[in-house]
């Protein structure tokens, strides 16, 4: 009705449930109301007549939502499911992928320093971070908003992540209530908070980020969570649009070494990356550094959907013979997962697994390197490589903000 339409205008935030015995769902949003008269008398039924006169009834407003995230409830209390909308727009179909790799594109041709003004950021870091900070807050200025930073324990309170904790320790305040709160303060959230390496099964699950995001009702932003870093894929994506690197070329994720154990988020992000674009994926490790059985399966599936293909090896030689892309990342262990010692143990012999010009040997003469920053120079990868022709990670890093500008735009933009 009118009065509705007049709340909408004020406030767009919009929450929809739907209800079916003790089950029912969810969905947040925001919402435009319109006088679009044809869609109305389309979209009119007999059982509307409880409410209005007819599909003439000037009182009806049409009311389109834009989900943000959904939820599914078996009974009050009980969360079986969460969705993002936007991590979905962000890794999920193709369609919708592209959608905001063109976006991207759009608005680095054509800059909208006003879309989203009035509009405020909350980014929540239990992590470091460098580009993944900066690129978000110079990307929220540039669209016209502004956000606020929290480092829990930097100047503000520890924050305790563990359900049922005896809270006598450093932390001060819970997450169930610091979360809610910062939500509350801004019209979209973004959360880091990396795997805690020690049971494989929970950060497989992404226990303590969903429990979070379980709290935000505001679109959340995932800024890497235990097991995906999907603003890193997005910007992988578009840099090899921007590239025009073929849709089914090549593609190698390799591991590297690194003197510590390091997440399988952005493995497992960059894997079904390539593979639902569609690639010829092949994953290169050392024996002991597979990635897990639900990381590969969730990628095999991609491919088989994108008409790519997925395999692993630890033969470089085999690996790299007719590559377009290497793209290097560390890892640790998923044989000694939560065990540093062994895993130490393992990668005290895997020195040569440092990408050098001489792996290029059986590629593609235009091969490009990737990699997602930051990176241990001569350990990881060798100077000649990093600062070489082929090396675009200069370029990847420049378009985490571009991407996420999308991101931002396409989440917050009216």
């Amino acid at each position: 009705g009118e009065d509705s339409d007049t709340e909408i205008q004020a406030d767009s935030e919009v929450v929809l449930s739907f209800q079916n015995g003790v089950t029912y769902v969810v969905v947040y949003g925001n919402g435009h109301a319109s006088d679009d008269r044809a869609k109305i008398k389309e979209l009119w039924s007999p059982y509307a007549k409880a409410w209005w006169d007819g599909p003439d009834d000037p009182r009806i407003r049409l009311l389109t939502i834009t989900p943000s995230r959904a939820e599914y409830w078996e009974s009050p209390g009980k969360l079986i499911t969460y969705a993002d909308m936007l991590l979905s727009a962000a890794t999920g179909n193709l369609g919708s992928r592209l959608d905001l790799i063109a976006l991207a594109h759009r608005l680095e041709a054509h800059p909208e320093p006003r879309a989203l003004v009035g509009r405020i950021l909350g980014l929540v870091f239990f992590n470091p971070s460098l580009r993944t900070l900066s690129s978000f807050q110079v990307g929220m200025a540039r669209l016209g908003g502004t956000s606020f930073v929290i480092t829990p324990g930097q100047g503000t309170w520890q924050l305790e992540t563990r359900l049922g904790a005896v809270m006598n320790g450093a932390a001060a305040e819970h997450v169930r209530e610091g979360i809610p709160v910062l939500a509350s303060y801004c019209d979209a959230l973004g959360i880091r908070d990396f795997a805690e390496g020690r049971d494989l099964a929970t950060d497989l699950a992404e226990t303590r980020f969903n429990a979070m995001a379980a709290l935000v009702h505001k679109p959340l932003i995932n800024m890497e969570s235990a097991i995906n870093h999907p603003c890193q894929a997005l910007a992988d994506w578009k840099t090899l649009e921007d590239l025009a690197v073929p849709r089914h070329a090549k593609f190698v994720l390799s591991w590297a070494n690194h003197p510590r154990v390091t997440p399988l988020a952005v493995p497992a992000a960059t894997v079904h990356m390539a593979a639902h674009r569609g690639m010829e994926v092949v994953v290169l490790r050392p024996e002991g550094y597979a990635l897990p059985p639900q990381v590969m399966e969730k990628a095999r599936a991609a491919a088989l959907a994108s008409g790519g293909s997925l395999r692993e090896t630890d033969d470089r030689a085999d690996a790299l013979a007719g590559a377009h892309v290497l793209y290097a990342k560390e890892w640790g262990s998923t044989r000694h997962y939560g065990e540093p010692e062994a895993d130490a143990q393992l990668r005290a012999g895997l020195g040569d697994w440092c990408v050098r010009e001489d792996w290029f040997a059986g590629a593609e003469p235009h091969c490009r390197f990737m990699h997602c920053l930051p990176v241990r120079r001569n350990v990881a990868v060798a100077d000649e490589v990093l600062d070489g022709p082929r090396s675009v990670v200069l370029r990847e890093a420049h378009n985490r903000l571009t991407a996420q500008m999308a991101v931002l735009h396409r989440l917050l933009a009216h």
